[in-house]
């Protein structure tokens, strides 16, 4: 494991609410954020998702379970995360498998998750997530 993602992922893991502003350790001012459900450029922009993320979600914990470099300045972080949300699975804790894949110098300037944006939001909300299983079963 490279001494930056090690650093890197424990930072990442132990952010909270109340420490946000160790973003700017991790993160360089002009980063480009990517996932399935939003696309931001900027540490500001960054800085506004986790906060409307911590305002939102509760017991967020990231659990990484691994990471590889694969050139110099790229790699991958592969993690779960749990969270509840009071208007997803009833308020009970969801889990999600997820990784990242992280492009830096000094600070990531490139971050993109990949995990699947069903498992993440629309299984857990009613009538629809009973939809998706249906759905799911049928394909499988």
């Amino acid at each position: 494991m490279s001494a930056f993602l090690t650093r890197f992922a424990n930072g990442f893991a132990t952010l909270d609410a109340s420490s946000l502003d160790r973003l700017g350790e991790l993160y360089s001012p002009d980063v480009h954020f990517r996932d399935p459900l939003h696309q931001l450029d900027g540490l500001p922009a960054l800085r506004g998702y986790f906060e409307q993320l911590y305002a939102n979600a509760h017991d967020i914990r990231y659990d990484i379970h691994a990471t590889d470099e694969i050139a110099p300045g790229e790699g991958y972080l592969r993690w779960t995360l749990h969270f509840r949300h009071p208007r997803l699975n009833g308020g009970r804790p969801i889990s999600l498998d997820g990784c990242s894949h992280l492009h830096w110098e000094t600070q990531v300037y490139r971050h993109r998750d990949y995990f699947d944006a069903g498992a993440l939001l629309y299984e857990h909300i009613p009538v629809l997530g009973g939809v998706i299983g249906w759905l799911k079963g049928r394909l499988a």
